[in-house]
C-alpha cells in the first residue's frame, strides 16, 4: 500500500478512538476535532519515521498526547494573570471562611462519583475554573501526570504548581458547596 492509502485507512480506522481521547483531554469537541486533524497531518509528515514496532493507534496516540501538551502549554501561556480577589480581601484574609468547613455528607449518601448529576456538577465546576488553573488540574488529576511532568510541560515551578492545584481545589470546593451540597 502507498503512504496515502495507509493514512487514509488509519483516518477511517482510528479517528473515533483518537477523537474520544482528544475530547477527554481537552473537554472541547471542536478543539478535539482540530487536534485529531493535526495528529493525522503530523503522522503524514513523519510517516517515514514509523517503524511499525508498535501498533498504528499507539503511535497516533503518542502524537495526540504530545499535541495536547502543546495545546495546553500554548493556552496556559496565553491566558491573562489570575486574580485571587475571589478568595482573599485586600489584607490577604479569607473572604469566606465557609470554604474551609467540613461537608455534612451522611454515610447513607450514595457514592458521589456514581451519581450522574453530581458528575455533571463537578464537570461544570471544573470548566468554570480559570484556564491557568484548569489546565494543570486536568493534567495532574484527570490525565494522572506526575507533578514534575506537569511542571515541565507548563514551564512552571513545582511550588507554583502546588499553589495552583490548592487554589483550584478550593474553588472547586466552593463551587460544589454552592451548586451541589447546598441543595442536599
Amino acid at each position: 500500500m502507498t503512504k496515502n492509502e495507509v493514512l487514509k485507512s488509519w483516518v477511517e480506522q482510528y479517528s473515533g478512538p483518537l477523537l474520544k481521547r482528544a475530547a477527554y483531554l481537552l473537554s472541547d469537541k471542536t478543539e478535539a476535532e482540530d487536534l485529531v486533524q493535526d495528529v493525522f497531518l503530523a503522522a503524514y509528515s513523519s510517516y517515514d519515521s514509523f517503524k511499525e514496532k508498535s501498533q498504528p493507534l499507539t503511535w497516533l496516540t503518542a502524537i495526540l498526547n504530545r499535541k495536547a501538551a502543546d495545546f495546553y502549554r500554548k493556552k496556559y501561556k496565553s491566558e491573562p494573570e489570575i486574580r485571587l480577589d475571589h478568595f482573599f480581601d485586600e489584607t490577604g484574609s479569607w473572604k469566606n471562611d465557609g470554604v474551609l468547613n467540613d461537608w455534612n455528607v451522611s454515610d447513607k449518601e450514595p457514592e458521589l462519583l456514581d451519581n450522574n448529576d453530581f458528575n455533571k456538577t463537578l464537570e461544570d465546576c471544573i470548566e468554570d475554573l480559570p484556564a491557568r488553573w484548569k489546565i494543570p488540574m486536568k493534567m495532574y488529576y484527570l490525565q494522572e501526570k506526575k507533578a514534575p511532568e506537569v511542571s515541565q510541560e507548563l514551564q512552571i515551578s513545582a511550588t507554583n504548581l502546588w499553589k495552583i492545584l490548592q487554589r483550584s481545589r478550593m474553588q472547586l470546593r466552593e463551587c460544589l458547596e454552592v451548586n451541589w451540597f447546598a441543595n442536599l
